[in-house]
């Protein structure tokens, strides 16, 4: 699926280049051109970023549980990541589905993980929080949820049912 979509997008930037190298239209329509191959590739790029089953790289959710992690540890091939399984937490209750993210390895977040998982597998549900790191932003703003997050984990609070 997504290889027909780059191909898609190739065909269409092609098509933009013959309209923009041979045609008699007016420069404003060819710049009305660019402008438009441009914004559509934007938004096609946020369409796929959003396909359900593949881990996205936007932000954690400000709250969220925890219910899978995988780790791929960096190598010489790969610079590694962290694919967590998260369920967000919206007023105190979970959303409807959950989400997979992809995140950029760093090993004390690997280690928060591993314990977090060790704990989910004993059934203690794990409670995530994640907030962004403060510090320069530079480019960041092209891909949100590029920045790193200060993500904490502890043990889901255990719900308190009333009194008979």
């Amino acid at each position: 699926m997504t290889t027909a979509v780059v191909l898609s997008f190739a065909a269409l930037v092609m098509l933009a280049a013959l309209a923009l190298l041979w045609s008699r239209w007016p420069a404003w329509l060819k710049g009305l051109l660019v402008i438009a191959v441009t914004g559509f590739y934007f938004y096609a790029d946020d369409a796929l970023h959003g396909i359900a089953g593949l881990p996205s790289r936007d932000a954690l959710p400000e709250r969220f549980v925890l219910l899978a992690a995988v780790i791929e540890e960096p190598s010489a091939k790969t610079k590694g990541a962290l694919y967590v399984w998260v369920n967000e937490l919206k007023d105190g209750k979970p959303a409807a589905q959950p989400r997979a993210y992809r995140l950029p390895y760093q090993k004390d977040l690997h280690a928060l993980l591993n314990e977090g998982m060790k704990k989910v597998r004993q059934g203690i549900s794990q409670m995530g929080t994640a907030e962004p790191k403060t510090g320069p932003k530079g480019f960041s703003w092209l891909r949100p949820g590029s920045d790193e997050q200060a993500v904490k984990i502890r043990d889901l609070p255990v719900p308190q049912l009333p009194e008979k």
